[in-house]
């Protein structure tokens, strides 16, 4: 199991009934304990797999769910029929679940038993049948759910089981979730902005707005030796120039103030039990730092880039929806080799079969991405409410292949928009120090970057070497929201169609409702 899900366990349900006597459910009883033992013990999930018994009537469903809804450890539940279990005793439990639900459409026992198989064989091995009535339960009360569907030893069920628990993980972690915008939304920019009230409705994560005013006594109670030891922190973790660490220079003072830009936001996320947050580059609040020394002298871009290496969800210019979903995608990510990052479509490269796009921000990169170690550095930054020397890691990305995924509010719905991404190599920027990735939106740059932009998609995504469509499509079906997928298969003629088709279903699900 891993280590940051420890305080999270996946319930697994078997489905039977008594029709065949209290054997046949002794024998199912341990078929599952068996089952649950051995995915536990096969190394591949990342959270514990409980199990919960039997479930032999209506009233027996209806209490493990009740039960399951009401135990915080438990992120979600696993159901099995391995008998035949009629499937109108599962309706009250059905109304009633809460946490996420996965079917697992599988058997005991691999093979048939040719030469032995009987009756009773048949009796205590009917998931062929059972799982079937499930299914149809929930296809006709029109539960959300995973189904998962193959033998239960497979590595490839595992892995299918897997993937559904870390989403589990970010959904039970977005439920209390808290993202703290410091200072507002960037005047007039529309694709990063939405309903905060739909947003909690649908998605469980609050949006609180705090004034650079209420950041302040959080800044002023910052000790200088705990500065000082941020500071040569940042020297021993990232390569940099000796002469960074003069403390008579420009430059060192740049780099105290960002640590001491990071010790405040920590302490505010901290205090507040925040999970995440926005910042503006045009409001830094109002204090005249060269009158008083009080207050943000720079955009706290180098804390935005720790602090989203250590899991706190970040987004630029008051982009709350990237900072909720780069939160989700860091916990999802835990235990994975590759990385995440929040990230932004900055410019474009022309280059036929390898037109790329440049992924960039001013300075709020994650390094988890990085190819190799950061450089900490202090370059001049000519945006915003306060230009000047600006502490940074540089680095460029890691070569391979990703997804990057977006939410944007459409007014009647929020739409999940997923593309498939190639990080190629990229060439020197010798003028543009920041932290930056370059990227070939799959299939390729036209049809990658053309459905993005016909789907509404934003300017900000969250980029994961590490997940796969697989997840988003898992989170997507829990949220019950929209979801887009633009993948190597994509074409924009039957994209537009999508789009097209999904506008009529939504339109007519409202009318209905």
């Amino acid at each position: 199991m891993i280590k940051e899900f420890e305080n999270y366990e996946v319930w697994f349900v078997t489905g039977a009934q008594l029709l065949y006597g209290g054997d046949a459910v002794v024998a199912v009883d341990g078929h599952s304990k068996e089952m649950v033992a051995g995915l536990n013990e096969s190394g591949r999930l990342p959270i514990k797999v409980v199990y919960k018994g039997t479930a032999n009537s209506s009233k027996e469903v209806a209490e493990v769910f009740a039960a399951a809804n009401n135990d915080k450890k438990c992120v979600g539940v696993i159901t099995w029929m391995h008998t035949f279990s009629p499937a109108k005793m599962w309706i009250h439990g059905l109304q009633i679940l809460n946490k996420p639900l996965l079917h697992l459409h599988t058997q005991y026992n691999a093979e048939i038993p040719w030469n032995d198989i009987d009756m009773d064989f048949m009796n205590l091995n009917q998931s062929a049948h059972g799982d079937r009535e499930f299914g149809h339960i929930v296809s006709r009360m029109r539960i959300r759910r995973k189904l998962v569907v193959g033998y239960w030893k497979d590595a490839a069920t595992q892995d299918h089981i897997a993937v559904w628990e870390r989403v589990c993980a970010a959904w039970a972690d977005s439920q209390d979730m808290l993202i703290i915008r410091f200072g507002d939304q960037m005047n007039n920019v529309a694709v990063t902005d939405g309903d905060k009230v739909a947003a909690e409705q649908t998605l469980g994560y609050h949006v609180d707005y705090m004034p650079f005013s209420d950041v302040m006594p959080f800044f002023d109670k910052v000790a200088d030796a705990d500065v000082d030891a941020l500071v040569a922190e940042y020297f021993k973790l990232y390569e940099h120039d000796a002469a960074l660490e003069d403390k008579s220079t420009e430059e060192y003072k740049k780099i105290w103030n960002s640590a001491k830009a990071e010790l405040t936001l920590r302490a505010v996320l901290t205090a507040k039990g925040a999970k995440g947050f926005t910042t503006n580059f045009d409001d830094l609040g109002d204090y005249n730092v060269d009158v008083t020394g009080r207050g943000f002298d720079q955009i706290p871009g180098l804390a935005s880039q720790r602090l989203m290496a250590e899991g706190y969800g970040f987004g630029a210019e008051g982009d709350w929806k990237s900072a909720a979903l780069y939160r989700s995608v860091w916990v999802m990510s835990q235990g994975l080799p590759n990385g995440c990052s929040f990230l932004e479509d900055y410019t474009l490269n022309f280059n036929g079969e390898q037109s790329s796009i440049l992924q960039a921000h001013m300075l709020e990169i994650c390094p988890l991405i990085a190819a190799q170690r950061p450089r900490l550095e202090v370059h001049f930054l000519g945006i915003g409410i306060r230009k000047t020397p600006t502490a940074r890691l540089v680095f460029t990305s890691k070569v391979g292949t990703g997804v990057t995924a977006t939410v944007v509010d459409l007014g009647n719905r929020f739409r999940l928009i997923v593309n498939d991404v190639k990080c190629i190599e990229p060439k020197p920027l010798p003028k543009l120090p920041v932290a930056s990735a370059l990227w070939i939106p799959q299939p390729n740059f036209e049809v990658g970057a053309g459905c993005w932009i016909y789907a509404g998609g934003t300017h900000h995504s969250c980029f994961s070497y590490d997940l796969t469509d697989e997840y988003w499509q898992d989170y997507a079906e829990i949220a019950g929201i929209e979801a887009l997928f633009i993948t190597e298969k994509t074409t924009v003629d039957d994209f537009r169609k999508e789009l097209r088709f999904n506008e009529v279903y939504y339109m007519l699900n409202k009318a209905l409702m």
